[in-house]
Protein backbone atom coordinates (compact mmCIF):
# COMPACT_ATOMS: atom_id res chain seq x y z
CA UNK A 1 0.00 0.00 0.00
CA UNK A 2 1.38 3.39 -1.33
CA UNK A 3 0.26 5.66 1.51
CA UNK A 4 0.25 9.28 -0.12
CA UNK A 5 -0.09 8.10 -3.71
CA UNK A 6 -0.91 12.17 -4.65
CA UNK A 7 2.62 12.68 -4.26
CA UNK A 8 4.12 10.81 -6.57
CA UNK A 9 5.76 13.42 -7.63
CA UNK A 10 6.67 13.37 -11.14
CA UNK A 11 10.41 13.50 -11.29
CA UNK A 12 10.26 9.98 -9.68
CA UNK A 13 8.12 8.96 -12.40
CA UNK A 14 8.99 9.89 -15.53
CA UNK A 15 12.04 10.61 -17.27
CA UNK A 16 11.15 13.58 -18.78
CA UNK A 17 10.25 15.13 -15.64
CA UNK A 18 13.29 14.45 -13.58
CA UNK A 19 15.29 16.61 -15.04
CA UNK A 20 12.48 19.46 -15.60
CA UNK A 21 11.50 19.34 -11.79
CA UNK A 22 14.81 18.11 -9.93
CA UNK A 23 12.87 16.50 -7.27
CA UNK A 24 9.43 17.64 -8.30
CA UNK A 25 -0.20 -1.74 2.85
CA UNK A 26 0.51 -4.30 1.65
CA UNK A 27 -2.82 -6.20 2.34
CA UNK A 28 -2.93 -8.54 5.47
CA UNK A 29 -2.10 -11.78 4.72
CA UNK A 30 -4.91 -13.17 2.41
CA UNK A 31 -4.74 -16.63 3.27
CA UNK A 32 -3.25 -18.31 6.38
CA UNK A 33 -2.40 -21.66 7.81
CA UNK A 34 -5.00 -23.22 9.52
CA UNK A 35 -4.61 -27.29 10.08
CA UNK A 36 -7.01 -29.23 8.55
CA UNK A 37 -10.06 -31.26 11.18
CA UNK A 38 -10.75 -33.11 7.81
CA UNK A 39 -9.64 -35.60 5.53
CA UNK A 40 -11.68 -36.67 2.97
CA UNK A 41 -12.30 -33.74 -0.22
CA UNK A 42 -16.24 -33.28 -0.21
CA UNK A 43 -18.04 -31.53 -3.13
CA UNK A 44 -20.29 -28.68 -1.82
CA UNK A 45 -21.13 -24.84 -2.17
CA UNK A 46 -18.80 -22.16 -1.59
CA UNK A 47 -18.96 -18.33 -0.89
CA UNK A 48 -17.74 -15.93 -4.06
CA UNK A 49 -17.80 -12.84 -5.46
CA UNK A 50 -20.96 -13.41 -7.74
CA UNK A 51 -22.57 -16.88 -7.49
CA UNK A 52 -21.77 -19.76 -4.88
CA UNK A 53 -21.81 -22.99 -7.48
CA UNK A 54 -18.87 -24.48 -8.40
CA UNK A 55 -17.57 -23.74 -12.37
CA UNK A 56 -18.32 -27.11 -14.39
CA UNK A 57 -15.41 -26.59 -16.31
CA UNK A 58 -12.89 -26.35 -13.73
CA UNK A 59 -13.87 -29.83 -12.28
CA UNK A 60 -11.44 -32.58 -13.02
CA UNK A 61 -13.64 -34.99 -15.18
CA UNK A 62 -12.63 -38.12 -13.16
CA UNK A 63 -13.00 -36.47 -9.60
CA UNK A 64 -15.46 -34.24 -9.38
CA UNK A 65 -15.10 -32.97 -5.69
CA UNK A 66 -11.23 -32.01 -7.37
CA UNK A 67 -10.70 -28.63 -9.29
CA UNK A 68 -8.85 -28.94 -12.43
CA UNK A 69 -7.11 -25.43 -13.55
CA UNK A 70 -4.58 -23.79 -15.95
CA UNK A 71 -3.47 -20.87 -13.24
CA UNK A 72 -4.37 -20.73 -9.41
CA UNK A 73 -3.85 -16.55 -8.11
CA UNK A 74 -3.34 -16.64 -4.25
CA UNK A 75 -4.81 -13.97 -2.74
CA UNK A 76 -7.28 -12.04 -4.15
CA UNK A 77 -5.88 -8.36 -3.15
CA UNK A 78 -5.60 -5.70 -6.32
CA UNK A 79 -2.55 -8.19 -7.58
CA UNK A 80 -4.36 -10.94 -7.72
CA UNK A 81 -7.68 -9.58 -8.72
CA UNK A 82 -5.82 -7.73 -11.54
CA UNK A 83 -3.65 -10.77 -12.71
CA UNK A 84 -6.98 -13.09 -12.98
CA UNK A 85 -8.41 -10.25 -15.15
CA UNK A 86 -4.92 -9.74 -17.35
CA UNK A 87 -5.19 -13.28 -17.94
CA UNK A 88 -8.46 -13.42 -19.15
CA UNK A 89 -8.45 -10.51 -21.07
CA UNK A 90 -5.01 -10.64 -22.67
CA UNK A 91 -3.85 -14.61 -22.65
CA UNK A 92 -7.56 -16.18 -22.42
CA UNK A 93 -6.52 -18.63 -25.29
CA UNK A 94 -3.58 -19.98 -23.24
CA UNK A 95 -5.00 -19.37 -19.54
CA UNK A 96 -8.83 -20.15 -19.87
CA UNK A 97 -9.39 -21.78 -16.37
CA UNK A 98 -8.03 -19.82 -13.99
CA UNK A 99 -8.71 -19.63 -10.02
CA UNK A 100 -8.33 -16.64 -7.50
CA UNK A 101 -8.56 -17.97 -4.35
CA UNK A 102 -8.59 -15.48 -1.04
CA UNK A 103 -9.10 -16.47 2.86
CA UNK A 104 -11.01 -13.37 3.76
CA UNK A 105 -14.68 -12.83 2.88
CA UNK A 106 -13.89 -10.08 0.94
CA UNK A 107 -12.06 -8.66 -2.34
CA UNK A 108 -9.74 -6.17 -2.38
CA UNK A 109 -6.55 -6.69 0.17
CA UNK A 110 -5.90 -2.93 2.02
CA UNK A 111 -8.09 -1.07 -0.47
CA UNK A 112 -11.04 0.28 2.01
CA UNK A 113 -13.18 2.94 1.02
CA UNK A 114 -15.91 3.55 3.55
CA UNK A 115 -18.80 5.94 3.12
CA UNK A 116 -20.97 7.10 5.75
CA UNK A 117 -23.03 10.45 6.43
CA UNK A 118 -22.51 11.89 3.45
CA UNK A 119 -18.50 11.33 3.28
CA UNK A 120 -16.44 8.86 1.25
CA UNK A 121 -13.08 8.28 2.30
CA UNK A 122 -10.36 5.91 1.87
CA UNK A 123 -8.82 3.67 5.17
CA UNK A 124 -5.57 2.66 2.68
CA UNK A 125 -4.65 3.79 -0.43
CA UNK A 126 -5.73 7.10 -1.52
CA UNK A 127 -5.63 7.17 -5.20
CA UNK A 128 -3.56 6.16 -8.40
CA UNK A 129 -1.74 7.61 -10.65
CA UNK A 130 -3.45 7.18 -14.57
CA UNK A 131 -0.87 5.37 -16.78
CA UNK A 132 -2.45 3.34 -19.68
CA UNK A 133 -1.67 -0.39 -18.05
CA UNK A 134 -4.10 1.48 -14.91
CA UNK A 135 -6.48 3.24 -17.44
CA UNK A 136 -6.62 -0.35 -19.10
CA UNK A 137 -7.66 -2.18 -15.95
CA UNK A 138 -10.05 0.60 -15.20
CA UNK A 139 -11.96 0.28 -18.46
CA UNK A 140 -11.83 -3.36 -19.36
CA UNK A 141 -13.62 -3.54 -15.73
CA UNK A 142 -16.35 -1.52 -17.10
CA UNK A 143 -15.56 1.73 -14.72
CA UNK A 144 -14.23 4.17 -17.72
CA UNK A 145 -17.45 6.37 -16.63
CA UNK A 146 -16.73 6.40 -13.10
CA UNK A 147 -12.81 7.52 -13.02
CA UNK A 148 -12.42 10.80 -11.43
CA UNK A 149 -9.38 12.63 -11.85
CA UNK A 150 -7.92 15.17 -10.08
CA UNK A 151 -6.87 18.92 -10.79
CA UNK A 152 -3.27 18.66 -12.69
CA UNK A 153 -3.05 22.43 -11.68
CA UNK A 154 -4.11 21.67 -7.58
CA UNK A 155 -0.28 22.57 -5.75
CA UNK A 156 1.12 19.83 -3.57
CA UNK A 157 3.03 21.24 -0.50
CA UNK A 158 5.30 20.22 1.50
CA UNK A 159 6.42 22.10 5.76
CA UNK A 160 9.55 23.80 5.43
CA UNK A 161 10.57 26.52 8.47
CA UNK A 162 6.62 26.52 9.92
CA UNK A 163 5.14 26.76 6.64
CA UNK A 164 3.79 25.24 4.16
CA UNK A 165 5.23 25.76 0.64
CA UNK A 166 4.19 24.71 -2.46
CA UNK A 167 6.35 22.00 -4.90
CA UNK A 168 6.78 23.17 -8.60
CA UNK A 169 5.07 21.78 -10.37
CA UNK A 170 5.96 22.33 -13.77
CA UNK A 171 9.81 23.78 -15.37
CA UNK A 172 8.72 27.82 -15.57
CA UNK A 173 8.17 27.51 -11.28
CA UNK A 174 11.40 26.87 -10.62
CA UNK A 175 12.56 30.16 -10.14
CA UNK A 176 10.42 31.11 -8.24
CA UNK A 177 9.53 28.79 -5.50
CA UNK A 178 10.94 28.94 -2.50
CA UNK A 179 10.87 25.38 -0.69
CA UNK A 180 14.69 25.45 -1.80
CA UNK A 181 17.38 28.31 -1.80
CA UNK A 182 19.53 29.60 -4.80
CA UNK A 183 22.80 27.68 -3.89
CA UNK A 184 20.33 24.73 -3.31
CA UNK A 185 18.91 24.78 -7.08
CA UNK A 186 22.22 25.78 -8.51
CA UNK A 187 23.47 22.48 -6.68
CA UNK A 188 20.90 20.45 -7.90
CA UNK A 189 21.26 21.86 -11.43
CA UNK A 190 25.24 21.11 -11.49
CA UNK A 191 24.41 17.55 -10.05
CA UNK A 192 21.96 16.87 -12.39
CA UNK A 193 24.36 17.33 -15.19
CA UNK A 194 27.17 15.11 -13.96
CA UNK A 195 29.00 17.90 -11.92
CA UNK A 196 29.06 16.28 -8.84
CA UNK A 197 31.10 12.87 -6.85
CA UNK A 198 30.78 9.29 -8.67
CA UNK A 199 28.74 6.53 -8.23
CA UNK A 200 30.56 4.58 -5.07
CA UNK A 201 30.86 0.38 -5.40
CA UNK A 202 27.95 -0.35 -3.42
CA UNK A 203 24.56 -0.11 -3.77
CA UNK A 204 23.18 3.30 -2.21
CA UNK A 205 20.31 4.08 -0.05
CA UNK A 206 17.95 6.63 -1.20
CA UNK A 207 19.80 9.21 1.06
CA UNK A 208 22.89 8.52 -0.48
CA UNK A 209 21.59 8.77 -4.20
CA UNK A 210 19.87 11.82 -3.87
CA UNK A 211 22.27 13.95 -1.59
CA UNK A 212 25.42 12.94 -4.07
CA UNK A 213 23.14 13.76 -7.27
CA UNK A 214 21.53 16.56 -5.98
CA UNK A 215 22.05 17.71 -2.68
CA UNK A 216 21.17 18.25 0.87
CA UNK A 217 18.06 20.56 -0.05
CA UNK A 218 16.25 18.02 -2.70
CA UNK A 219 17.06 15.36 -0.40
CA UNK A 220 15.93 17.19 3.08
CA UNK A 221 13.30 19.17 1.27
CA UNK A 222 11.38 17.10 -1.22
CA UNK A 223 12.81 13.84 -1.69
CA UNK A 224 12.62 12.74 2.79
CA UNK A 225 9.11 13.63 2.72
CA UNK A 226 8.62 11.70 -0.23
CA UNK A 227 10.19 8.57 0.99
CA UNK A 228 8.16 8.75 4.22
CA UNK A 229 4.75 9.62 1.92
CA UNK A 230 4.91 6.86 -1.03
CA UNK A 231 6.37 4.21 1.37
CA UNK A 232 6.18 5.49 4.62
CA UNK A 233 10.00 4.46 5.13
CA UNK A 234 13.60 5.50 5.98
CA UNK A 235 15.26 6.69 2.79
CA UNK A 236 18.55 5.96 5.01
CA UNK A 237 17.81 2.18 4.23
CA UNK A 238 15.48 2.29 1.30
CA UNK A 239 17.21 1.26 -2.28
CA UNK A 240 17.56 3.62 -5.12
CA UNK A 241 18.17 0.40 -7.50
CA UNK A 242 15.08 -1.04 -5.55
CA UNK A 243 12.25 1.79 -4.66
CA UNK A 244 12.88 4.33 -7.77
CA UNK A 245 14.82 2.35 -10.68
CA UNK A 246 13.69 4.35 -13.60
CA UNK A 247 15.86 7.18 -11.97
CA UNK A 248 18.83 5.09 -10.72
CA UNK A 249 18.77 3.92 -14.05
CA UNK A 250 19.61 7.51 -15.66
CA UNK A 251 22.09 7.51 -14.05
CA UNK A 252 23.93 4.49 -15.26
CA UNK A 253 22.90 4.42 -18.97
CA UNK A 254 23.72 8.38 -19.56
CA UNK A 255 26.11 8.77 -16.76
CA UNK A 256 24.27 11.77 -15.02
CA UNK A 257 20.68 12.30 -14.56
CA UNK A 258 20.28 14.59 -17.22
CA UNK A 259 22.25 12.51 -19.68
CA UNK A 260 20.11 9.46 -19.20
CA UNK A 261 16.99 11.41 -19.45
CA UNK A 262 18.24 12.11 -22.80
CA UNK A 263 19.16 9.22 -23.90
CA UNK A 264 16.05 7.64 -23.00
CA UNK A 265 14.06 10.40 -25.01
CA UNK A 266 16.03 9.04 -28.25
CA UNK A 267 15.47 5.53 -27.54
CA UNK A 268 11.79 6.32 -27.16
CA UNK A 269 12.01 8.58 -30.17
CA UNK A 270 13.83 5.04 -32.08
CA UNK A 271 11.36 2.84 -30.92
CA UNK A 272 8.51 4.39 -30.45
CA UNK A 273 5.16 3.01 -28.27
CA UNK A 274 2.36 1.04 -30.44
CA UNK A 275 -0.58 3.14 -31.10
CA UNK A 276 -2.54 4.19 -27.86
CA UNK A 277 -5.84 2.37 -27.24
CA UNK A 278 -8.40 4.04 -28.47
CA UNK A 279 -10.71 3.55 -25.32
CA UNK A 280 -8.60 4.91 -22.94
CA UNK A 281 -9.06 8.58 -21.56
CA UNK A 282 -6.40 10.99 -21.89
CA UNK A 283 -5.41 12.42 -18.68
CA UNK A 284 -4.45 16.25 -18.47
CA UNK A 285 -0.66 17.07 -17.09
CA UNK A 286 0.31 15.05 -14.23
CA UNK A 287 -2.74 13.91 -11.68
CA UNK A 288 -3.72 11.43 -9.77
CA UNK A 289 -7.04 9.22 -10.27
CA UNK A 290 -10.38 7.54 -8.54
CA UNK A 291 -13.74 5.91 -8.94
CA UNK A 292 -16.97 7.78 -7.87
CA UNK A 293 -17.26 6.02 -5.29
CA UNK A 294 -13.28 5.13 -4.42
CA UNK A 295 -10.34 3.00 -5.02
CA UNK A 296 -12.90 -0.28 -3.78
CA UNK A 297 -14.65 0.30 -6.90
CA UNK A 298 -12.12 -1.66 -9.32
CA UNK A 299 -11.84 -4.92 -7.09
CA UNK A 300 -15.94 -5.25 -6.79
CA UNK A 301 -16.05 -4.83 -10.74
CA UNK A 302 -13.31 -7.00 -11.45
CA UNK A 303 -14.51 -9.75 -9.06
CA UNK A 304 -17.49 -9.67 -10.72
CA UNK A 305 -16.55 -9.98 -13.80
CA UNK A 306 -14.61 -13.16 -12.83
CA UNK A 307 -17.55 -14.76 -11.14
CA UNK A 308 -17.50 -18.18 -9.84
CA UNK A 309 -13.69 -17.93 -10.70
CA UNK A 310 -13.66 -16.29 -6.91
CA UNK A 311 -13.67 -17.50 -4.29
CA UNK A 312 -13.66 -15.93 -0.41
CA UNK A 313 -13.18 -17.76 2.76
CA UNK A 314 -11.02 -20.58 0.61
CA UNK A 315 -7.70 -20.70 3.29
CA UNK A 316 -4.63 -22.36 1.95
CA UNK A 317 -3.24 -24.98 3.75
CA UNK A 318 -0.55 -26.96 1.75
CA UNK A 319 1.03 -26.73 -1.53
CA UNK A 320 2.65 -29.60 -3.23
CA UNK A 321 4.54 -30.38 -6.72
CA UNK A 322 3.17 -33.56 -8.81
CA UNK A 323 4.85 -36.72 -10.37
CA UNK A 324 2.92 -35.18 -13.44
CA UNK A 325 3.97 -31.78 -13.81
CA UNK A 326 1.86 -29.02 -12.03
CA UNK A 327 0.71 -28.47 -8.46
CA UNK A 328 -1.88 -29.81 -5.70
CA UNK A 329 -3.17 -27.40 -3.87
CA UNK A 330 -5.07 -27.99 0.14
CA UNK A 331 -7.75 -25.41 1.06
CA UNK A 332 -10.39 -25.22 3.90
CA UNK A 333 -13.25 -23.57 3.22
CA UNK A 334 -16.51 -23.50 4.91
CA UNK A 335 -17.79 -26.60 3.40
CA UNK A 336 -14.73 -28.58 4.24
CA UNK A 337 -11.34 -29.39 2.02
CA UNK A 338 -10.93 -29.02 -1.75
CA UNK A 339 -8.37 -30.08 -3.55
CA UNK A 340 -7.55 -27.48 -6.93
CA UNK A 341 -5.08 -29.08 -9.91
CA UNK A 342 -3.27 -26.38 -11.49
CA UNK A 343 -0.48 -25.77 -14.10
CA UNK A 344 0.85 -22.52 -12.35
CA UNK A 345 0.21 -20.45 -9.35
CA UNK A 346 0.93 -17.17 -8.89
CA UNK A 347 1.67 -16.22 -4.94
CA UNK A 348 0.01 -12.50 -4.39
CA UNK A 349 0.53 -13.05 -0.44
CA UNK A 350 2.37 -10.83 1.37
CA UNK A 351 5.65 -11.84 1.43
CA UNK A 352 5.53 -13.30 5.24
CA UNK A 353 2.49 -15.22 4.44
CA UNK A 354 4.00 -16.84 1.36
CA UNK A 355 7.20 -17.64 3.36
CA UNK A 356 5.39 -19.85 5.23
CA UNK A 357 3.34 -21.54 2.36
CA UNK A 358 6.43 -22.21 0.97
CA UNK A 359 8.53 -23.77 3.72
CA UNK A 360 7.60 -26.98 2.97
CA UNK A 361 8.65 -26.74 -0.69
CA UNK A 362 11.95 -24.54 -0.34
CA UNK A 363 13.41 -23.48 3.04
CA UNK A 364 15.92 -20.90 1.18
CA UNK A 365 12.65 -19.07 -0.91
CA UNK A 366 11.18 -18.90 2.40
CA UNK A 367 14.00 -17.74 4.71
CA UNK A 368 14.36 -15.16 1.85
CA UNK A 369 10.66 -14.05 1.65
CA UNK A 370 10.82 -14.10 5.49
CA UNK A 371 13.44 -10.82 5.67
CA UNK A 372 11.20 -8.30 3.85
CA UNK A 373 9.60 -6.16 6.31
CA UNK A 374 6.43 -4.30 6.68
CA UNK A 375 6.41 -1.19 9.13
CA UNK A 376 2.70 0.17 11.04
CA UNK A 377 0.87 3.27 9.30
CA UNK A 378 -2.39 4.54 10.23
CA UNK A 379 -4.94 6.04 8.06
CA UNK A 380 -6.84 9.16 10.57
CA UNK A 381 -9.78 10.59 8.35
CA UNK A 382 -10.89 13.33 10.10
CA UNK A 383 -13.28 16.32 9.18
CA UNK A 384 -13.65 20.03 9.91
CA UNK A 385 -15.73 22.99 8.86
CA UNK A 386 -14.20 25.02 6.23
CA UNK A 387 -14.11 28.09 8.16
CA UNK A 388 -11.59 25.97 10.76
CA UNK A 389 -8.96 26.26 7.57
CA UNK A 390 -6.25 29.55 8.17
CA UNK A 391 -7.08 31.74 5.74
CA UNK A 392 -3.89 31.59 4.30
CA UNK A 393 -4.76 28.96 2.96
CA UNK A 394 -7.60 29.57 0.95
CA UNK A 395 -7.91 30.01 -2.49
CA UNK A 396 -11.17 31.89 -3.62
CA UNK A 397 -12.46 30.77 -0.28
CA UNK A 398 -11.90 27.04 -0.62
CA UNK A 399 -9.08 24.71 0.32
CA UNK A 400 -7.61 23.26 -2.67
CA UNK A 401 -4.78 20.96 -3.54
CA UNK A 402 -3.39 17.56 -3.58
CA UNK A 403 -2.17 18.00 0.01
CA UNK A 404 1.23 18.10 2.16
CA UNK A 405 4.01 16.43 3.41
CA UNK A 406 6.03 16.72 6.51
CA UNK A 407 9.89 16.09 6.92
CA UNK A 408 10.58 14.11 9.62
CA UNK A 409 12.56 16.98 10.65
CA UNK A 410 10.03 19.52 10.97
CA UNK A 411 8.81 18.64 14.36
CA UNK A 412 5.69 17.16 13.57
CA UNK A 413 4.95 13.27 13.47
CA UNK A 414 2.22 12.75 11.06
CA UNK A 415 3.57 11.88 7.58
CA UNK A 416 1.46 13.99 5.60
CA UNK A 417 -2.38 15.03 5.01
CA UNK A 418 -4.28 14.58 1.53
CA UNK A 419 -6.24 17.22 0.83
CA UNK A 420 -9.62 14.32 0.54
CA UNK A 421 -12.21 16.40 -0.30
CA UNK A 422 -10.32 19.25 -2.46
CA UNK A 423 -9.21 16.04 -4.58
CA UNK A 424 -12.17 14.48 -5.69
CA UNK A 425 -15.73 15.16 -5.82
CA UNK A 426 -18.46 14.20 -3.21
CA UNK A 427 -15.95 13.05 -0.83
CA UNK A 428 -17.78 15.45 2.12
CA UNK A 429 -20.99 17.15 2.54
CA UNK A 430 -21.02 20.87 1.72
CA UNK A 431 -18.97 23.06 3.95
CA UNK A 432 -17.18 20.39 5.60
CA UNK A 433 -13.30 19.44 4.77
CA UNK A 434 -12.22 16.15 4.55
CA UNK A 435 -8.50 15.01 5.68
CA UNK A 436 -7.19 12.22 5.44
CA UNK A 437 -3.31 11.66 7.28
CA UNK A 438 -1.12 8.88 7.18
CA UNK A 439 1.03 8.76 10.79
CA UNK A 440 3.59 6.14 11.36
CA UNK A 441 6.09 4.11 9.19
CA UNK A 442 9.33 2.79 9.74
CA UNK A 443 10.67 5.81 11.82
CA UNK A 444 7.21 5.73 13.71
CA UNK A 445 6.40 2.12 14.52
CA UNK A 446 5.26 3.23 18.26
CA UNK A 447 1.66 3.90 16.76
CA UNK A 448 1.08 0.13 17.62
CA UNK A 449 0.87 1.11 21.44
CA UNK A 450 -1.17 4.16 20.60
CA UNK A 451 -5.13 4.43 21.38
CA UNK A 452 -7.55 5.65 18.15
CA UNK A 453 -8.05 8.85 20.21
CA UNK A 454 -3.72 9.05 21.13
CA UNK A 455 -3.60 8.97 16.93
CA UNK A 456 -6.34 11.40 16.03
CA UNK A 457 -4.88 13.42 19.22
CA UNK A 458 -1.59 13.99 17.67
CA UNK A 459 -3.15 14.46 13.96
CA UNK A 460 -4.85 17.37 14.68
CA UNK A 461 -1.89 18.83 17.42
CA UNK A 462 0.17 18.94 14.32
CA UNK A 463 -2.27 20.21 11.52
CA UNK A 464 -3.11 23.08 13.39
CA UNK A 465 1.06 23.98 13.50
CA UNK A 466 0.61 24.87 10.13
CA UNK A 467 -3.30 24.25 8.23
CA UNK A 468 -6.01 24.72 10.99
CA UNK A 469 -7.27 27.47 12.82
CA UNK A 470 -5.57 26.95 16.39
CA UNK A 471 -8.65 27.78 18.17
CA UNK A 472 -11.05 25.46 16.04
CA UNK A 473 -13.26 22.84 17.93
CA UNK A 474 -12.11 19.46 17.83
CA UNK A 475 -12.23 17.47 14.55
CA UNK A 476 -14.74 15.18 12.94
CA UNK A 477 -13.38 11.95 13.60
CA UNK A 478 -14.64 9.50 10.92
CA UNK A 479 -11.88 6.67 10.83
CA UNK A 480 -9.08 5.70 12.36
CA UNK A 481 -7.32 2.48 10.74
CA UNK A 482 -3.75 0.95 11.95
CA UNK A 483 -2.61 -1.39 9.20
CA UNK A 484 0.23 -3.55 11.45
CA UNK A 485 2.15 -4.38 8.48
CA UNK A 486 1.54 -2.16 6.10
CA UNK A 487 3.46 -1.53 3.21
CA UNK A 488 6.68 -3.82 2.24
CA UNK A 489 10.33 -1.55 2.58
CA UNK A 490 12.38 -1.67 -0.77
CA UNK A 491 15.37 -1.73 1.38
CA UNK A 492 19.20 -2.28 0.31
CA UNK A 493 19.06 -5.55 -0.67
CA UNK A 494 15.91 -5.92 -1.74
CA UNK A 495 16.14 -6.64 -5.32
CA UNK A 496 18.96 -9.50 -4.02
CA UNK A 497 16.51 -10.94 -1.89
CA UNK A 498 13.83 -11.46 -4.02
CA UNK A 499 16.50 -12.84 -6.84
CA UNK A 500 17.52 -14.91 -3.62
CA UNK A 501 13.81 -16.21 -3.11
CA UNK A 502 12.87 -16.82 -7.32
CA UNK A 503 16.32 -18.70 -7.57
CA UNK A 504 15.49 -21.17 -4.80
CA UNK A 505 12.17 -21.98 -6.50
CA UNK A 506 13.27 -22.60 -9.69
CA UNK A 507 16.70 -24.93 -8.31
CA UNK A 508 14.30 -26.62 -6.84
CA UNK A 509 12.37 -27.72 -9.96
CA UNK A 510 9.42 -25.46 -8.66
CA UNK A 511 8.78 -23.61 -12.61
CA UNK A 512 5.39 -22.44 -12.90
CA UNK A 513 5.17 -21.31 -9.47
CA UNK A 514 5.68 -17.15 -9.39
CA UNK A 515 5.68 -14.52 -6.63
CA UNK A 516 3.53 -11.30 -7.21
CA UNK A 517 2.11 -8.54 -5.09
CA UNK A 518 3.51 -5.40 -4.26
CA UNK A 519 6.83 -7.07 -2.56
CA UNK A 520 7.63 -7.86 -5.98
CA UNK A 521 6.18 -4.80 -8.60
CA UNK A 522 6.35 -1.73 -6.18
CA UNK A 523 3.82 -0.64 -3.73
CA UNK A 524 1.82 2.10 -5.34
CA UNK A 525 -1.67 0.99 -7.08
CA UNK A 526 -0.60 1.67 -10.15
CA UNK A 527 2.63 -0.21 -10.19
CA UNK A 528 0.59 -3.13 -8.77
CA UNK A 529 -1.75 -3.21 -11.71
CA UNK A 530 1.81 -2.88 -14.30
CA UNK A 531 3.10 -5.47 -12.26
CA UNK A 532 -0.48 -7.62 -13.13
CA UNK A 533 0.25 -7.71 -16.74
CA UNK A 534 3.59 -8.52 -16.29
CA UNK A 535 2.77 -11.52 -14.28
CA UNK A 536 0.13 -12.50 -16.24
CA UNK A 537 2.60 -12.17 -19.33
CA UNK A 538 4.78 -14.78 -17.11
CA UNK A 539 1.69 -16.81 -16.46
CA UNK A 540 0.80 -17.47 -20.66
CA UNK A 541 4.59 -17.51 -21.31
CA UNK A 542 4.93 -20.85 -19.24
CA UNK A 543 1.62 -22.54 -19.98
CA UNK A 544 2.22 -22.05 -23.57
CA UNK A 545 5.44 -24.14 -23.33
CA UNK A 546 3.58 -26.50 -20.73
CA UNK A 547 1.13 -27.20 -23.80
CA UNK A 548 4.03 -28.91 -25.69
CA UNK A 549 5.80 -30.96 -23.06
Amino acid sequence: MATLTAFSFPALNSTQSWSLNLGTISSFPSTFFKPSKRNQIFTFRCSTAKESTISPSMLDAHNSSVYSVDCVVVGAGISGLCIAQALSTKHGEIAGKVLITEARDRVGGNITTVERDGFLWEEGPNSFQPSDPMLTMAVDSGLKDDLVLGDPNAPRFVLWGGKLRPVPGKPNDLPFFDLMSFPGKLRAGFGAIGIRPPPPGHEESVEEFVRRNLGDEVFERLIEPFCSGVYAGDPAKLSMKAAFGKVWKLEQTGGSIIGGTFKALQERNKNPKPPRDPRLPKPKGQTVGSFRKGLTMLPDAISRRLGSQVKLSWKLSGIKKLDSGGYSLTYETPEGLVSVQAKSVVMTVPSHVASHLLHPLSSAAADALSKFYYPPVAAVSISYPKEAIRKEHLIDGELKGFGQLHPRSQGVETLGTIYSSSLFPNRAPPGRVLLLNYIGGATNTGILSKTESNLVEAVDRDLRKMLIDPNAKDPLVLGVRVWPQAIPQFLVGHLDLLEAAKTALCDGGFQGLFLGGNYVSGVALGRCVEGAYESAAEVSNFLSAYLYK
